[in-house]
């Protein structure tokens, strides 16, 4: 196993690399409030960054939170893009609402959809998606990770949130439900020939891969 190169105060800094608006501030704020904590700034940074290398113009959420990672999302998709977000709760949806609001994001580009993933995920097209976000129940992903292949064209990208779980993943000793799920998820993607995967230490972890 290779050395550990980054320190606590290098991914703290890592973590702060990029400010948030006063936008999105709030909508992290309404987030925490809500019970919903939402993807951290670096994280929320790296699907900016996603968003754009893929130059997304369609991209589906499972998870909307208060708003969050779909503001983060928005900022990197083409400016005729639409996000697609699926929650189960209309209050986080609402919520997401007021910041997209906020942000000046005109209700063409977003697309609130409540309902179970589980049962909106196999409506959505074939093939017709650049990028797709994962964080929401974790004992769901490994169904979420065979849908998002189905969505995504070749070239398009998945990622999901927590991967790393707290630190719980990396722990062989962590056997609670949730965490099982993740490492389990984490060896489906990272074996699975139809991806190219990595996992990024950002937040409480990223794991991304695209779609050949």
């Amino acid at each position: 196993m290779a050395d550990a190169y980054l320190t606590p105060p290098s991914l703290a800094y890592a973590e702060n690399f990029l400010a948030e608006d006063e936008v999105m501030a709030a909508a992290r704020s309404r987030g925490t409030e809500m019970g919903c904590t939402p993807i951290s700034p670096a994280g929320g940074a790296t699907l900016r960054l996603l968003a754009t290398l893929v130059s997304a113009k369609a991209v589906v959420e499972v998870g909307t939170g208060a708003g969050v990672s779909g503001l983060w999302l928005l900022g990197g998709m083409r400016e005729d893009g639409v996000l697609t977000t699926v929650d189960t709760e209309a209050e986080h949806q609402r919520a997401a609402k007021q910041a997209f609001r906020d942000a000046g994001v005109g209700p063409n580009r977003y697309r609130l959809i409540n309902g179970a993933a589980g049962e909106v995920l196999p409506r959505l097209t074939d093939g017709a998606y650049d990028l797709v976000f994962v964080d929401a129940d974790k004992t769901g992903y490994s169904d979420y990770y065979e849908q998002a292949v189905r969505l995504l064209r070749p070239g398009g990208v998945v990622a999901f949130d927590n991967v790393l779980w707290h630190d719980r993943v990396a722990d062989p000793n962590a056997r609670d439900t949730d965490t099982v799920a993740l490492r389990e998820l984490g060896k489906a993607v990272r074996e699975d020939s139809r991806l190219t995967s990595a996992l990024l230490p950002v937040g409480d972890g990223v794991l991304v891969a695209a779609k050949h």
